[in-house]
């Protein structure tokens, strides 16, 4: 099952960039997943392409009109899901990239200025995402690092299926630290419970050590695993 995105931006020419690199752009090669970008300023109703105008009730910046919005949304398929990057959204994270990689399709639609009329969001049940508690100029960055995060996990993108099954914040916890050769890098060795080829002994340390980066880096994430864990006995 091929993943299809359908993105509307002001600046088609940004696409497919960093995605059309290493994982996610071998995917694209493949077909395993599949972009199309539609220019907002295309639907826009005067001689100028005028995709913006001033707040209502005044205030700094301009806001994206909602009948320029409306009519590039109406384009695309009504059963796709409809995901509006807004640094007021559902926070992005790693369950929310698992769920979206089990759909078929979806629209991205990058804002811009100071964000998108109320009127619309609405009107069009738009799904608004963060990827964090920062301001970006526009939602294309933000698109390409969600779409990067869902590609890597479609069937048939990572070489080893693992790879994507033992991540940080899976379950809560940040991963583990890794090492490779060199066997010593200036002095230090790679930890030797590593090297011994038990594999019982390894995973109890992989865990044992996810758990202490994880309580000492994210305390929020680590009382989420803990909490979890005490559910996960309650139910055994």
């Amino acid at each position: 099952m091929a993943f299809h995105a359908i993105i509307l931006t002001l600046y088609p020419e940004i696409f497919p960039g960093s995605l059309g690199f290493s994982l996610a752009g071998k995917a694209l090669a493949k077909g395993l997943w599949s972009y199309e970008t539609r220019q907002i300023r295309d639907f826009a109703g005067d001689k100028h392409h005028s995709v913006d105008d001033r707040p209502a009730g005044g205030g700094a910046g301009m806001v994206m009109r909602a009948d320029v919005l409306a009519r590039a949304i109406d384009t695309t398929p009504a059963d796709y899901p409809r995901f509006l990057f807004s640094p007021r959204g559902q926070v992005f994270d790693q369950r929310l990239a698992r769920q979206m990689a089990n759909l078929e399709q979806a629209v991205f639609i990058c804002s811009r200025f100071e964000g998108v009329d109320e009127r619309l969001i609405k009107a069009r049940n738009l799904v608004e995402l963060s990827i964090g508690d920062y301001i970006l100029s526009g939602g294309e960055i933000a698109a390409q690092t969600v779409l990067d995060s869902v590609i890597r996990l479609l069937p048939g993108v990572m070489g080893n299926h693992d790879s994507g099954l033992l991540e940080s914040f899976d379950n809560n916890l940040l991963e583990y630290p890794h090492y490779t050769r060199p066997q010593i890098f200036e002095n230090e060795a790679i930890p030797p419970v590593l090297s011994g080829g038990n594999h019982a002994e390894i995973a109890a340390w992989r865990q044992r050590q996810a758990e202490r980066v994880t309580k000492a880096r994210r305390p929020d994430l680590f009382r989420r695993y803990q909490k979890q864990k005490k559910s996960d006995l309650g139910q055994k």
